[in-house]
């Protein structure tokens, strides 16, 4: 039922993974169920309780798979192992606070979601894309806070004296940069001057390239996970065919 890979990562049976999975489901929904007005005492009676249970079971979970894995901190210091702790963590942290407190602790309970990634092969594959591609992401996300701060120093200088109440200063103007540079466009905000026009004309060229550079960059790093993976698989098939050939001849 509980079994340990080469890795020293512990894997439950496939009825506690089910069982883990309907438990985080539940759990969500009734976090969000507690945000609905005139609950009566006897509904938040309830709510409270599948709570209690939720992280009695998730803390038994995260002590086994710490206690289980071999080294022990190798689970704790992972990314699974700081999701399951930030999942349980606002519980025990809102003990003994106040209301306010314990209301801005609640916003943490929405890691318990991530906790399905464990449980999905897909979500597997596209962590297994970021790590791929983090270097070039991490590259990406750089040049794209320079190009968001130039956008905001023009756009300032080009529509601060005709419309000084929206683009008063330059962190005032980073609104504008953001919602054009992503494409929106909300529309509340926007320039009035011909100069102030011609330079977001060039920002909404350079915002095309905001979603299609790391739309590329995963897409491409997704085909090499999923041949990464399918490689794993094609050898761990190889090898368990190996070992009952061996078997088979030793028989004989």
């Amino acid at each position: 039922m509980i079994r340990r890979d080469e890795n020293g990562h512990v894997h439950f049976g496939r009825w506690l993974d089910v069982m883990l999975q309907v438990i985080i489901v539940i759990n969500l929904v009734t976090l969000a169920l507690e945000t609905m007005p005139n609950l009566s005492d006897q509904q938040l009676y309830w709510l409270n309780l599948v709570e209690v249970v939720s992280i009695a079971i998730f803390t038994v979970e995260y002590l086994a798979r710490c206690f289980l894995s071999r080294p022990m901190l190798r689970y704790a210091l992972s990314f699974y192992g700081l999701i399951d702790l930030l999942s349980i963590a606002p519980f025990f942290l809102s003990v003994g606070l106040d209301l306010r407190s314990a209301r801005a602790l609640r916003l943490m309970r929405l890691f318990r979601l991530f906790k399905l990634t464990r449980y999905s092969k897909a979500a597997r594959r596209y962590r297994h894309a970021f790590m791929i591609a983090k270097e070039e992401l991490v590259l990406f996300g750089c040049a794209a806070l320079v190009v968001l701060y130039l956008a905001s120093v023009g756009i300032y200088h080009f529509e601060n004296e005709a419309q000084p109440d929206k683009f008063s200063s330059v962190p005032d103007s980073m609104w504008w940069a953001v919602v054009t540079l992503t494409t929106v466009g909300y529309g509340d905000v926007y320039p009035v001057t011909l100069g102030g026009r011609l330079f977001t004309s060039v920002v909404l060229v350079c915002g095309l390239g905001f979603v299609a550079v790391p739309t590329g960059l995963l897409a491409g790093a997704l085909a090499k996970a999923r041949e990464q993976e399918k490689k794993l698989e094609e050898e761990e098939e190889a090898r368990e065919a190996s070992m009952a050939i061996a078997e088979a001849s030793s028989e004989e």
